[in-house]
């Protein structure tokens, strides 16, 4: 089965390969392959869920460690790793799916699909990494795919938000790399396990080494918060997602910031560097900002992407607040099942969000597909006109509002939960009121788009509703919203987000299943 894990990189980049070399000659072969590589690897990441338990590793050219040190680069299945690759797969299928139908309206489709293969395969690549070198690299390729797909349309206000994209993405690159490069100049190694193995025993020198990991922490945390769009580093995000082809905008709220954000942060600081309570407390605080003004700007938006956009900075701060909170109690030596509560709560809101904010920035690219403008004071009514379309956003407004029986109520209750039982009640506060800006400004999106007005207008240009690609993804989305509610039965938690939790709880335990010591 370890030999099957490069495949989350091979697929992809094999897709891109065929489109890139037969596109020219077979016309639509993209809207064929496509859809099926997305599914093969939904397909793949499932069968890693249900068929393997514990740590499974990949040794790229088969190099066994040297005297115990990993000189093989190292590709790494685990459980943190099956979430994630879980929602890249299951959100990218349902998004190509949806661009059947939407990418029409651009004259080179073929190379849309190229670029999108590219992308998934550097956020695969990204998760199943072992080493924060190969990291960079696959980030790297997801990054200038995503930058290309923003401007995609060629648009002025599409180039203008890719150029300012790529100027803080190739900030926060070059930071990242400075970062590795002092890793390895302080430990000799690449390997993540290894440079966790090497930091522990250089703790006998405690002065030196505090001052090294807080200022390699404080990089990292600039770097990788850039890609994930926290506070303070959000200024990026607002115009790049908006401006997306919104399949695109899906997969970089949905994923990308995940991916190549969050889900590294989350991996270094669990399981490469000790945990500290300066850090727990810093990843912590920002997390609590990025929710609040996040939320707080999204109200006076009227460009309904736009909106979007700044709730995604909302909903990471939720995770980051989950995941922070964790990290807390774990540092301050605190009740293990707390954290893993809090954890637990984070890594589920990380899942929630993926599929309500992509199935609202689909049912977003419905309403721009059909009427052509995105300012909710020029819509209204288009609830009689695009039923699906009405519905299927409905759903998300109310998922990510935290209203029950939808999934987001249940993620951010456990984070809620796990705030009180820390004693950190003002955070569970803040959690609660930031969730009632949030039903305030999706009852907005609801009111002004689809409501508040008749739909002559509407039936007078004869509008109609979405084709059977675009509708079939975001009602895929909607039952997800619903069924996703499941995991706090615990039986399904132990296969989804037990796994993942736990591999973040038992740091110590990620050298000791890498390296075998």
């Amino acid at each position: 089965m370890n030999s099957l894990i490069p495949l989350f990189v091979i697929i992809p980049l094999g897709c891109a390969f065929l489109m890139a070399m037969l596109g020219r000659f077979i016309k639509n072969i993209n809207k064929f392959i496509t859809p099926i590589f997305m599914l093969s690897l939904v397909y793949l990441t499932l069968y890693f869920m249900l068929s393997s338990e514990g740590t499974l590793i990949y040794k790229v050219g088969g190099f066994e460690p040297v005297n115990g040190i990993p000189i093989a680069i190292y590709m790494v299945m685990d459980g943190l790793t099956k979430l994630i690759l879980l929602v890249i797969s299951l959100v990218g299928f349902l998004a190509i799916f949806y661009s059947l139908s939407y990418t029409k309206q651009y004259t080179s489709e073929r190379k849309f699909y190229v670029l999108f293969s590219l992308m998934i395969a550097g956020m695969n690549g990204i998760v199943i990494s072992g080493d924060i070198f190969n990291i960079f690299v696959f980030l790297e390729i997801a990054a200038l795919s995503s930058y290309t797909l923003v401007a995609f349309g060629v648009e002025k206000h599409q180039l203008e938000a890719s150029f300012k994209y790529q100027v803080l993405g190739g900030m926060a690159s070059l930071i990242i790399l400075f970062s590795i490069a002092l890793i390895y100049w302080n430990t000799g190694t690449l390997n993540i396990a290894d440079i966790s193995r090497q930091l522990t025993l250089n703790c006998s020198s405690p002065e030196g080494t505090s001052v090294f990991l807080k200022f390699i922490s404080v990089l990292l945390i600039a770097g990788f918060g850039l890609k994930a769009a926290i506070f303070p580093f959000h200024t990026w995000l607002p115009d790049a997602h908006s401006s997306a082809p919104s399949p695109i905008s899906a997969m970089l709220s949905g994923v990308l910031i995940k991916a190549v954000g969050i889900y590294v942060i989350i991996r270094l600081f669990f399981n490469m560097f000790p945990l500290s309570y300066e850090l727990s407390m810093t990843i912590t605080v920002l997390g609590t900002i990025s929710m609040i003004i996040g939320g707080l700007l999204a109200i006076g938006q009227w460009d309904i992407k736009r909106m979007l956009a700044y709730s995604s900075i909302s909903q990471m701060g939720y995770i980051v607040l989950g995941l922070g909170i964790g990290m807390l109690v774990l540092a301050t030596g605190g009740n293990k099942a707390v954290a893993a509560l809090s954890i637990t709560g984070g890594l589920f809101h990380l899942l929630n969000h993926s599929i309500f904010k992509g199935l609202l920035f689909l049912s977003a690219g419905a309403v721009e597909y059909r009427t052509g403008t995105r300012d909710m004071r020029k819509m209204g009514g288009l609830s009689e006109v695009l039923p699906i379309t009405s519905r299927t956003s409905l759903v998300g407004s109310l998922a990510i509002s935290g209203i029950p029986p939808f999934n987001g109520f249940f993620s951010k209750l456990i984070i809620i939960i796990a705030a009180i039982q820390a004693q950190y009640y003002v955070l569970a506060f803040l959690a609660v009121l930031v969730s009632v800006i949030t039903i305030a400004y999706f009852m907005k999106l609801q009111k002004y788009t689809f409501y508040n007005n008749d739909a002559s207008k509407w039936k007078k240009k004869k509008i109609k509703e979405v084709p059977f690609s675009m509708a079939f993804s975001m009602i895929i989305m909607a039952l997800l919203c619903i069924i996703l509610s499941l995991l706090v039965i615990p039986d399904v938690r132990e296969i989804f987000l037990k796994p993942a939790v736990d591999i973040l709880i038992n740091a110590a335990d990620y050298s000791t299943n890498i390296l075998g010591i």
